[in-house]
């Protein structure tokens, strides 16, 4: 019995497909049939029900599967133990980000790199709600996310940033005038918003349902840059964060919102329980790190 034939075995599994499967394990088709067959051979009994359209479990292998996880997981784990003692790191880390903040990730990423070169690190951009179910998950060892007033359960983080959520307008339009409006003044107003999943309009959604209205959403995009074009061309009122909007003041009037509450809050997070690697551990000790220098000049 060899350890990709349980790795293989494994793949099919999960996959249910032995294309699928194949592309998991970067093996042709034929190969991983190939050695599931000796597999089988091996313990004198089938598997994997290949009748169907999708490849199942037979009893005998539902029984085995979980000795067949257990032997990788414990062999990873053995492979790490060594790394960790001769200081040699090894293995994939996965990261997350929303599409907006001010983190110098591509030099974070750089430096661990060259550092630790024989880490596959991968980067995936998507909403705060999506990083946050990832990070659970465990799909992700850490993320830049946007949180409310407290972190979510099970769930450590590093401030990132922190600011006033504002009203943006061209300057034409008819609230251009004021430098403070009440959150109701947006009651029937258009508004332009990132999309649903995003903490931003998380933190919009929740004020204006205390408010006792539901915001008018006229335009939603994932870019905040495109939101701020928007508004200046007179569709609408833009909500985004403040020092978004003043840096564009050429374009846009900002326009503070009371209560002073709504707020944008970035962190980057990672789970309670610890980092998924040695490697990842290490990224998130080395990103809070900067993170805290940062906060410090």
């Amino acid at each position: 019995m060899e350890l990709r034939q349980l790795e293989y075995f494994v793949a099919v599994a999960q996959e249910r497909n032995f294309t699928r499967a194949a592309e998991k394990v970067h093996v042709a088709q034929p190969g991983v049939s190939a050695q599931i067959r000796r597999l089988e051979r091996e313990l004198g009994q089938e598997l994997l029900d290949r009748s169907g359209r999708s490849v199942r479990l037979t009893q005998v292998g539902a029984a085995v599967l979980p000795y067949a996880r257990a032997a990788l997981a414990a062999v990873e784990g053995a492979r790490l133990a060594v790394d960790e003692l001769t200081g040699l790191l090894r293995g994939h880390v996965a990261v997350g980000t929303v599409t907006s903040h001010t983190v110098d990730l591509p030099g974070l990423l750089a430096e661990f790199h060259n550092d630790h070169p024989a880490v596959e690190i991968t980067l995936a951009e998507a909403n705060s709600d999506q990083l946050l179910d990832d990070l659970r998950t465990g799909h992700l060892d850490a993320a830049i996310i946007s949180v409310g007033r407290t972190t979510p359960a099970g769930i450590e983080s590093q401030p990132v940033d922190d600011q006033p959520i504002v009203a943006a307008v061209g300057h034409d339009h008819e609230l251009a005038v004021h430098p403070v409006i009440s959150l109701d003044t947006l009651r029937g107003h258009a508004l332009i918003s990132l999309p649903r999943g995003t903490g931003l309009r998380a933190r919009l959604d929740e004020a204006c349902a205390a408010a006792g209205f539901a915001p008018r959403i006229a335009f939603e995009a994932g870019d905040p840059e495109f939101l701020a074009q928007l508004a200046s061309r007179g569709l609408g009122v833009a909500i985004l964060p403040g020092a978004f909007a003043e840096a564009r003041s050429e374009q846009l009037r900002t326009i503070a919102i009371n209560p002073p509450e709504l707020r944008g809050r970035l962190v980057f997070a990672w789970r309670a329980d610890g980092p998924n690697s040695p490697a990842a551990r290490v990224l998130v000790s080395r990103a809070c790190g900067m993170l805290r220098a940062v906060a410090q000049h």
